[in-house]
């Protein structure tokens, strides 16, 4: 049998649901004598009659019904995927794909992120979290839309990715609240005293912090260390020490971790990069998040 022409399946299965060539070739807008043909070069591929003629009018043969019953499954699938398609091009929204670092403050990528989800017509937020190097290859094969850094893209690696920096902030650090109002008396020296939370050795923070403690002459009680800032915060919020953290998102910070700022080191502090496969953001929602770290970063 040679290959199936779909045309001529549809011109089947029109005259076979309408019960006559004539019918059929007004549904079809058609000459009857275009459908019949059309039938007959089917009829030829099939090897077999698909109608058999009885009086006036046409019925199925064994192999017509065999036919039939396929037709109605493959076309029904069809109009099942053209509702589905114009479903999903009526009613799913854009998609916004962000990678976030592991050690980008979390309170800072809901501020930047968070407006995005406002719009009228908000692109759908998928964020995924991980390691610059596994973020920027999702990047570079189109996974993802934009990265959110607090670290440009490494020079030595071959990806077509672009920096673009959102703003710079101080840092400061935090308290459990209710260690009490009075440990910014003697600080940054406390930090001796008390026991300190701090970020993985790895990161670019800690490196800053590390050069920091030495030029004061401050040996840090480095309680915990961690990859994740959020974490970092957490350990913080029980009550298991004092944490540094942005200080643009000093109030966010207090309020969701139950902190009190007890001092703000202004010789260390951290850049945050949006990286996208572009020279030129153009994403809509990238620019607005664009728009939303010019105010967020000029508060302080």
């Amino acid at each position: 049998m040679r290959h199936l022409n779909y045309n001529h399946l549809l011109y089947f299965y029109t005259v076979a649901r309408e019960g006559s060539v004539a019918r059929a070739a007004k549904v079809l807008h058609l000459t009857p004598q275009t459908v019949s043909g059309q039938i007959k070069l089917l009829e030829e591929a099939v090897g077999e009659p698909l109608f058999i003629r009885v009086g006036r009018g046409l019925t199925l043969s064994d192999t017509g019904r065999v036919v039939q019953s396929y037709a109605d499954e493959i076309f029904s699938v069809g109009m099942a995927l053209t509702q589905r398609l114009s479903t999903t091009a009526q009613k799913s929204p854009r998609a916004l794909r962000v990678g976030v670092v592991d050690s980008f403050p979390k309170l800072v990528a809901c501020r930047l992120l968070g407006d995005t989800l406002s719009d009228e017509d908000p692109a759908r937020l998928s964020c995924t979290e991980g390691k610059l190097e596994a973020l920027l290859a999702d990047l570079s094969v189109h996974k993802l839309d934009l990265i959110l850094s607090d670290r440009p893209v490494p020079t030595e690696l071959n990806v077509r990715a672009y920096n673009h920096v959102l703003g710079t902030s101080n840092i400061a650090f935090f308290a459990p609240r209710s260690w009490g109002d009075s440990l910014d008396q003697g600080f940054p020296h406390s930090l001796a005293e008390l026991p300190v939370l701090l970020p993985n050795a790895s990161s670019a923070l800690r490196r800053s912090l590390d050069h920091w403690f030495d030029e004061h002459e401050i040996t840090p009680n480095i309680a915990a260390e961690f990859d994740d800032s959020a974490l970092m915060k957490t350990f913080g919020e029980a009550g298991l020490g004092v944490f540094p953290a942005p200080e643009v998102i000093a109030d966010d910070v207090q309020r969701s971790f139950r902190a009190v700022q007890i001092g703000s080191v202004q010789d260390v502090h951290e850049t945050y990069i949006a990286i996208s496969p572009q020279r030129k953001l153009r994403h809509s929602s990238v620019l607005k998040i664009a728009k939303t770290a010019e105010a967020v970063f000029a508060l302080k």
